[in-house]
């Protein structure tokens, strides 16, 4: 059995003041799947992601990439961030260049790319993030949703195997949020393995395939995240509630109205559909017993 893509192994930080923020984590990103660390605010999320590309090097444990551990030297870092990009909460924290193109151009850049290949790699990504019209606007003169697509053009120019987004849907509006989401969905269509931070229970139901529960530091528990997310006692040891699409499909199953090995339903257009199903057998039952009745007529 190949090893995960990316593995964190006891991982132990504290911020300065002795304020533990990691305590013994363990962790795995299995290739090709979309997992969601999902906790409370301030459970130590974002310090996970960090360690998760280099940005902070743990006090104790490690990080494996493909099994092998990684190192904290220049090449290594280049090499590590190369296939494993980040994307922080706030996007001003990672925009700097005059221009959209530049900022994003600055990744391939550094990678020793040509201008040529790094104005293809820049076009690609706008282009994946639709944001072409945007190449010579200022950064700072973009909306927050604009400049958290920059944020991601700017990982997704690099090609890298494992995207980190820290709560991608923050402080996006509905409709900036479907958007950024349908732009995630195709990344993982194409083959990048994605990690998201949140504290939205009915989001990472929608789109995670794996979770892992977060709390005090460590991971309580890690799985597929339909089995997770149906599991109340469990979410409520971090402190979440169950999503909502997780309590009706339960509600239902008790009801009758689901068989109890079918899936629960996790988007709303999965509820939907089950109320269609189960109006169209209303239906079929009603016009089975008209048509078992004796009409009398004179």
């Amino acid at each position: 059995m190949s090893p995960p893509l990316l593995e964190a192994r006891g991982l132990g930080y504290a911020y300065p003041g002795g304020v533990a923020a990691l305590s013994g984590l363990d962790l795995s990103v299995a290739r090709g799947r979309r997992l969601a660390i999902l906790g409370p605010n301030g459970a130590g999320k974002t310090t996970l992601l960090l360690h998760l590309n280099g940005t902070l090097r743990p006090a104790t444990g490690r990080v494996l990439l493909e099994g092998k551990p990684v190192g904290y030297g220049r090449d290594d870092l280049a090499a590590w961030r190369r296939r494993v990009g980040l994307v922080l909460q706030d996007a001003d924290d990672q925009l700097f260049a005059a221009s959209v193109a530049e900022d994003i151009s600055f990744g391939p850049l550094n990678l020793g790319l040509d201008d040529a290949a790094t104005r293809q790699r820049v076009d690609q990504a706008m282009t994946a993030l639709g944001i072409g019209d945007l190449a010579d606007r200022p950064t700072h003169m973009l909306s927050f949703g604009q400049k958290k697509r920059v944020a991601i053009a700017g990982a997704v120019a690099m090609i890298p195997e494992i995207l980190l987004l820290d709560e991608p849907t923050a402080g996006l509006d509905h409709p900036g949020a479907a958007q950024l989401l349908a732009i995630l969905d195709e990344l993982s269509r194409q083959g990048t393995t994605l990690v998201f931070s949140t504290h939205d229970v009915d989001l990472a139901l929608d789109v995670a395939d794996d979770v892992a529960l977060f709390t005090g530091g460590r991971v309580l528990a890690q799985g597929p995240a339909t089995d997770i997310l149906a599991d109340p006692d469990l979410l409520d040891r971090v402190g979440l509630r169950p999503p909502l699409m997780a309590v009706l499909g339960r509600k239902a199953r008790a009801l009758g109205l689901l068989p109890v090995d079918a899936a629960l339903p996790r988007r709303p257009a999965d509820l939907l559909a089950l109320l269609e199903d189960i109006a169209a057998a209303h239906r079929l039952m009603k016009a089975g017993e008209a048509g078992g009745k004796l009409v009398v007529t004179t």
